[in-house]
């Protein structure tokens, strides 16, 4: 197989090219500032309003709920900070171990300021410690909960609704990270589900880089993030990024068609026909939950060798996998994640990610096991540790 093998999904994904056609026009026809007072320009905000109607019931929200941001990160940041703004540093924020860096640094940096920051701890399947999330409830004063609804590494899912009624009658706000979630998981619903904020990106449902969404429900008060404009109505100064708002809206409207569809069953077929044969290399572990997951994420440690080994052969052979958060993995530290599931310390360092997306075929999966055992045995002959 000469081309590339693509299943870094949990990165980022490929921009459809329904998605880049709709963009096209308001890179060079319709360039119009959408505050202009003119016609040009004005007609833009009504292209900018039907993407907010498209992305809105992805999540079964009202479209005055959403706000587009630059990132799934900068939503987290927004959510994080503006609701902190609103109640004040006398708050408490109420976290996990295992959230994606643009959450826990977030919060760290409250904590840095004298905000009180709880880290809850995650179950070696990487499921809530909810007996530890409970305890931290009962922390008097306001509270602000930041939880993601599935982890970027493992692809485990959290219990949302269990983790919100809990929040709610504990008396706290509560934001959940939907970035892994949103098109995959057809119960990111929040007209079931009150969450009071949620974040998302579009490059993980095949819009382009550099749009995020943050929805906030009705009557949850949160400062702006970034001041200084009445855009977004006042909720995120800037003009907007009209070409990516469309794209946004485009893959939003194909992921509600793929979630209909039944498109994630075929893809979690494939990534169990890659788990079956993975896990039978020597001395391999499924990292996280088996049955609380999403369909299109392995997490597989192979132990006693490293991830970045696995990596660089894999590359070779044209097949792009992860060894955790494309945020982090330019860090030779293992994954804060696996570190906080009691992964082994043999195993720790060989974690490998493989997250699929409606463009891989059944093809690429046997490809990719006839690569991957090869190369763990290659990298097994070469370790010290490997004593058989």
């Amino acid at each position: 197989m000469n081309k590339t093998v693509y299943l870094d999904n949990n990165a980022t994904t490929r921009t459809d090219p329904a998605v880049v056609m709709a963009m096209m026009p308001f890179f060079s026809e319709r360039y119009g500032n959408p505050s202009s007072m003119h016609a040009f320009g004005g007609s833009i905000h009504k292209e900018i309003e039907d993407a907010r109607e498209k992305v809105a019931a992805l999540i079964k929200a009202d479209p005055s709920e959403i706000v587009f941001t630059g990132s799934g990160s900068e939503s987290n940041n927004h959510a994080i900070f503006g609701s902190i703004e609103a109640l004040g540093t006398d708050s408490t924020v109420i976290t996990t171990r295992v959230e994606h860096p643009a959450v826990l640094q977030a919060c760290r940096a409250l904590k840095e300021k004298g905000v009180n920051v709880i880290e809850v701890g995650v179950m070696s399947d990487g499921t809530l410690n909810i007996d530890e999330y409970s305890e931290a409830l009962t922390t008097p004063g306001k509270k602000l909960v930041s939880m993601m609804w599935a982890n970027n590494e493992t692809g485990v899912i959290f219990p949302i609704k269990t983790a919100l009624e809990k929040a709610r009658n504990a008396g706290a706000i509560f934001h959940t990270d939907a970035v892994q979630a949103v098109g995959k998981l057809s119960e990111v619903d929040v007209s079931k589900l009150p969450v009071n904020m949620l974040s998302f990106s579009g490059h993980k449902i095949h819009a382009p880089k550099g749009i995020g969404v943050l929805y906030i429900r009705k009557g949850t008060r949160v400062a702006p993030f970034l001041k200084g404009g009445h855009q977004e109505n006042g909720r995120r100064a800037g003009t907007e990024n009209v070409p990516y708002i469309v794209g946004l809206g485009k893959a939003a409207e194909l992921a509600m068609e793929e979630l209909a569809s039944g498109e994630n069953k075929r893809i979690a077929a494939m990534r169990d026909k890659l788990q079956e044969g993975l896990i039978k290399c020597p001395d391999a572990i499924v990292n996280g939950s088996l049955k609380d997951r999403l369909p299109n994420t392995l997490n597989i440690s192979f132990e006693y060798i490293e991830g970045e080994g696995i990596l660089y052969h894999l590359s070779d052979a044209g097949i792009c996998a992860s060894s955790g958060s494309a945020c982090t993995s330019g860090a030779l530290e293992p994954s804060h994640v696996v570190r906080a599931m009691g992964v082994p310390f043999t195993a720790v360092h060989g974690s490998t990610r493989f997250s699929l997306s409606r463009y891989n075929t059944e093809e690429e999966i046997d490809y990719v096991l006839s690569v991957v055992p090869e190369v763990v045995d290659r990298l097994r002959a070469l370790s010290p540790f490997v004593t058989s």
